[in-house]
C-alpha cells in the first residue's frame, strides 16, 4: 500500500501505527513524523465499525482531547499520550458493511465443506458502548453468509471490550452453534493478525470446546490483506491531504 499512497506527490511519508500495547504506537509514530520534520499528518483509523478508539481514544492520544474513560484505559495499557508539532488531521472510519460481508463469504467458502452440517461463528473485537451497532453489523454479515452458502446458523462473540479479554465469550458463542450443527466454523472478525487475539484469546477459547478438534474448524487470519480496505485508505488519504492544503496555516507566536 505504500507506494501506492506515494504516488501522490502530496504524501512524503507513510508509518503504520497500532493501538493499546502494540508497538510501534501512535505515539512513536508521530514522534518519528515530527524528528523528520513533517509539516501535517493525515490519521487513518483503520477500524470496523463505530467505537471510542475513533471518537474519543485516537483524539487522546495525539493531544486534540482529553477523555476521562480513554485516559484510564490508557493507563491500564500504559499507552502514551503525544501531542505533535505537525498539524495533524484523523479521517472518518472505514465503512466496512458491504466490504466485511464479501471478506467473511471468502474466507467461510474457504473453510466450509458442508453448509448443511455447519454453523458459523464470527469474533469481534466489540465496544460495550456500542455494543448494539457491532451486533447489528454481525448479524448483517451473519444473513449475507447465511444467503450465499446455505449455512442457516450463525452466533458472534467478543475476545474483548477495552482492555477487558474474553476467551469465554469464544467458547459460548461456538458451544452457541454447536448445539444446533455439527461443526463450528469460527472468523475472526479482526483487521489484522495479532497473537493476543487469534491465537491466546480465541484459539484458547477453542480449546475449551469440547470435541474441538473435530468439531471446531478454525484458521486464524484477518481480514487484512484485502484489495478494497487498500483502496479505501488510498481514496480517504487523497481526500485529506487536499482538505489540509487548503487551508491557511496559522502562524507560530
Amino acid at each position: 500500500m505504500r507506494p501506492a499512497l506515494l504516488t501522490n506527490q502530496n504524501v512524503l511519508g507513510v508509518k503504520t501505527a497500532h493501538m493499546e500495547y502494540t508497538e510501534p504506537s501512535i505515539a512513536t509514530r508521530l514522534k518519528e513524523f515530527d524528528a523528520e520534520g513533517f509539516s501535517d499528518v493525515v490519521v487513518v483509523p483503520i477500524f470496523l465499525s463505530v467505537s471510542s478508539h475513533t471518537f474519543d481514544d485516537i483524539p487522546t492520544i495525539i493531544g486534540q482531547k482529553t477523555d476521562p474513560r480513554s485516559l484510564e484505559t490508557m493507563k491500564i495499557e500504559k499507552i502514551e499520550r503525544y501531542k505533535p508539532k505537525a498539524r495533524t488531521i484523523i479521517t472518518p472510519n472505514l465503512d466496512f458493511s458491504g466490504l466485511l460481508k464479501q471478506n467473511v463469504l471468502r474466507r467461510v467458502r474457504s473453510l466450509s465443506v458442508n453448509p448443511a452440517e455447519e454453523g458459523l461463528v464470527m469474533i469481534a473485537y466489540g465496544d460495550a458502548t456500542y455494543e448494539r451497532e457491532w451486533a447489528a453489523l454481525l448479524d448483517e454479515v451473519g444473513q449475507y453468509v447465511e444467503k450465499n452458502t446455505g449455512i442457516g446458523v450463525y452466533s458472534h462473540g467478543w475476545c474483548g471490550h477495552v482492555a477487558h479479554y474474553e476467551p469465554e465469550k469464544t467458547t459460548q458463542a461456538i458451544d452457541a452453534v454447536l448445539q444446533k450443527r455439527k461443526k463450528a466454523v469460527v472468523i475472526p472478525v479482526l483487521v489484522a493478525r495479532d497473537e493476543m487475539f487469534q491465537i491466546k484469546i480465541i484459539g484458547g477459547g477453542i480449546a475449551k470446546v469440547a470435541d474441538n478438534q473435530a468439531r471446531v474448524v478454525y484458521r486464524p487470519d484477518a481480514i487484512l490483506p484485502d484489495a478494497g480496505v487498500e483502496q479505501w485508505v488510498m481514496g480517504v488519504t487523497h481526500q485529506y491531504v487536499a482538505r489540509l492544503l487548503a487551508q491557511p496555516r496559522v502562524a507560530a507566536n
